[in-house]
């Protein structure tokens, strides 16, 4: 594109953005002071504009019933000219082509940087909720980092002519400022942070603090917040309030720190008390338990020993029955003085009875005394188990049949080696007596004696 004008003979302009950071930067030719005169905003047509990615360019037209826009996203590379500006097309008629100037101002906004401010919080008094009668001075450093989302939205809130940087720094700081303030100066209420754990719960504030900003600044002025970073939480420990604070929560924590270990301490006795009742109750029901089974114990070699007596007695009166038969007239003879056989046979006949009955009695006094307890079986005799190594692995124990069905089918063979109890080590099978017959064939006959 050639760089004057061959109609007008003008010098045509290249509109372009340099700077390395910035937000909000306005356009000036070459050799225009800010604001000097007019001239600055005297944009000639045809010139060449160029927009980088990430960049929007605005054109701003003075008009008598306010200020028009045209936005130019890039990336642009081209003259201006009536087809890339709508706005412009409106405003400049046929009569005002090729190099006649136009008014305009030109603000390049940068939509891909971040702008960084850092923002001090001079000290500010702020209270525990627990005592309020100790102010404690705190002062807060940190950065706040923006950007633009809207571009729209933000020329909405701001007016982009004579735009400074600078000055809208300022603005953002001094809102910044403010809130943090108003923000920290609650946190200890509204939160339950006491006053002296502020600077360790330093990232819990620079939360709180973010979520309480971001939706302001980009309500107020349009700027969306990218990170919020609380840098420190100073707190004047030289102030009288913080050391009459310091004071009263030292003597607080002894006085937990003391109670808590007299709950401690109780809570010990009070479980050591309750362990002994539980336990002396315990040995208690035992005794009970032990004492009533003595009884039952007891009772029962009584009941053994009554019907004993029972018996005794029984037997006693059959002998004295049999005596009294005898001297009325069992021996008696007749009429003659002899013999009573009727009376002898009956007292045979009891006696018999009375010692099948002391017989009976005592068998069952016997059966009682080695009968088992009740509910209890005799165990059953022992069965002879051996172990077998198999691949250097123990397998097992086997019984004697088990072994034998193994050997049946060529799994176990007098070579296998056997360990069982009392043994002092492995040996083979063959050489063990008690499993020769695992090895002798179900009804075979024995060995022949040897010949004469």
């Amino acid at each position: 594109m050639a760089l004057f004008d061959k109609k007008e003979g003008g010098l045509m302009d290249v509109i372009r953005c340099d700077e390395e950071t910035y937000l909000i930067w306005k356009w000036r030719p070459t050799g225009a002071e800010a604001n000097s005169t007019k001239k600055e905003n005297s944009i000639r047509w045809g010139s060449s504009l160029r927009v980088k990615d990430g960049e929007i360019a605005v054109f701003v037209y003075k008009q008598k019933d306010g200020a028009m826009q045209d936005f130019i996203e890039g990336p642009f590379d081209d003259t201006i000219k009536t087809a890339n500006f709508p706005v412009l097309s409106s405003i400049v008629g046929l009569a005002f082509g090729g190099g006649s100037p136009f008014q305009a101002e030109i603000y390049y906004i940068n939509l891909a940087g971040i702008i960084q401010v850092k923002f001090g919080v001079p000290y500010f008094d702020v209270f525990d909720p627990r005592f309020l009668d100790f102010a404690v001075p705190l002062a807060v450093r940190g950065t706040i980092s923006f950007k633009l989302a809207d571009y729209k939205a933000f020329i909405k809130l701001h007016r982009l002519i004579d735009f400074d940087q600078e000055a809208f720094n300022k603005q953002i700081k001094d809102a910044v400022i403010k809130y943090v303030k108003g923000v920290v100066t609650n946190i200890p209420a509204d939160n339950g942070i006491p006053v002296m754990q502020l600077e360790r719960k330093i990232l819990q504030i620079n939360e709180i603090v973010e979520n309480y900003i971001k939706p302001r600044l980009q309500n107020d002025f349009g700027v969306l917040v990218s990170a919020m970073d609380i840098a420190a939480l100073e707190v004047d420990k030289e102030s009288e309030g913080y050391k009459s604070l310091m004071s009263v929560t030292k003597d607080i924590s002894a006085a937990t720190t003391q109670a808590q270990a007299s709950v401690n301490i109780q809570n010990m006795q009070d479980s050591q008390r309750i362990n002994a009742q539980n336990m002396e109750e315990t040995l208690a029901i035992q005794r009970e338990e032990a004492q009533h089974a003595q009884r039952m114990q007891t009772d029962a070699a009584n009941f053994a020993v009554h019907q004993l007596n029972q018996q005794a007695d029984v037997a006693k009166a059959g002998a004295a029955a049999m005596g009294q038969m005898g001297a009325n007239g069992a021996m008696n003879m007749g009429a003659g003085g002899g013999m009573n056989p009727a009376g002898i046979m009956a007292g045979m006949a009891m006696g018999g009875a009375l010692g099948q009955g002391m017989a009976g009695m005592m068998n069952n006094v016997m059966q009682g005394v080695n009968a088992p307890a009740p509910g209890m079986t005799p165990p059953p005799p022992p069965q002879l188990q051996y172990s077998v190594a198999v691949n250097g692995q123990t397998t097992g124990p086997f019984t004697l049949d088990q072994l034998q069905q193994m050997a049946a089918q060529g799994q176990f063979t007098p070579q296998s080696q056997v360990w069982k109890q009392g043994m002092s080590g492995w040996a083979a099978a063959g050489t063990v007596q008690e499993l020769a017959p695992v090895f002798t064939p179900t009804g075979a006959p024995p060995p022949p004696p040897p010949a004469p």
